[in-house]
């Protein structure tokens, strides 16, 4: 609706600004909460890939729950923890004077927790599926765990690792239910590109949500050629692997 003592002119103008805060909102938060996630999750797929197999069943229903649950139930648990009558989001207000939900930052929780059983379930697919016998073999060679880890199974295992970062990046940018519950809208301080695509559309200005729907896919489409291309790049046989193996001894 149009605001009252507004010209026409006037509320045109105003409903086809362009406020590329949505824009940056979206970017930061998506690029941070991937960042978190990217080490997280290989942690975590690490971790679980060693375990035996009942623990790693209960472990991997408990790290992947957020994949399956509606983004608006995980929003609320968010907002029960971190809010303001939190456990935590009280303690932090108490002790360090500021809240934790409807701030730009709370966004990164939200989609941090909802991204993350991409990245996991991913790398952790990448991890049970490696060649365990090049490990055996860099262990006979007298390598570290920690070489074997990070130059022998990492680079093996880098198309699913890429793949789970690109999933994660895309899930954090396209995120709104859980963003919504622990964010709300306030533009120019919490709006992302989702957030704002509904408020637009609530408002009935549908040239500007179809902009921003545009901006979207372009961006999508722009991380998705570059991880091919990437992965053309980088992609080596596993002989290369033993080649380096057997060039250490």
């Amino acid at each position: 609706m149009r605001p009252s003592g507004l010209s026409d002119s006037m509320y045109r103008i105003g409903a086809d600004f362009m406020d590329w805060f949505p824009l940056y909102n979206s970017l930061r938060v998506a690029a941070i909460a991937t960042f978190i996630t990217f080490f997280v999750g290989i942690f975590a797929a690490e971790y679980v890939a060693r375990t035996p197999r009942l623990v790693k069943g209960l472990l991997d229903c408990i790290l992947t729950l957020p994949l399956v649950l509606p983004p608006t139930v995980v929003g609320f648990f968010l907002l029960k923890t971190i809010g303001p009558f939190g456990p935590v989001g009280s303690r932090v207000l108490a002790w360090f004077g500021f809240q934790m939900t409807m701030t730009w930052y709370s966004a990164i929780f939200a989609t941090t927790i909802v991204s993350f059983p991409l990245m996991y379930r991913t790398v952790r697919g990448a991890f049970e599926s490696f060649d365990k016998t090049l490990l055996y073999s860099g262990q006979t060679l007298g390598l570290s765990d920690s070489f074997l880890f990070w130059r022998v199974k990492m680079p093996n295992c880098k198309q699913g690792i890429l793949a789970g970062t690109v999933l994660a990046f895309a899930r954090a940018l396209g995120e709104y239910g859980a963003t919504t519950m622990v964010t709300g809208y306030i533009p120019g301080r919490t709006a992302t590109i989702s957030t704002t695509v509904y408020q637009l559309w609530r408002e009935g200005n549908d040239l500007l949500a179809y902009k921003w729907v545009g901006i979207n896919l372009i961006i999508s489409a722009i991380v998705l050629i570059a991880v091919n291309m990437l992965e053309n790049k980088y992609r080596q046989p596993v002989s290369s692997a033993r080649d380096d193996l057997e060039a250490e001894d």
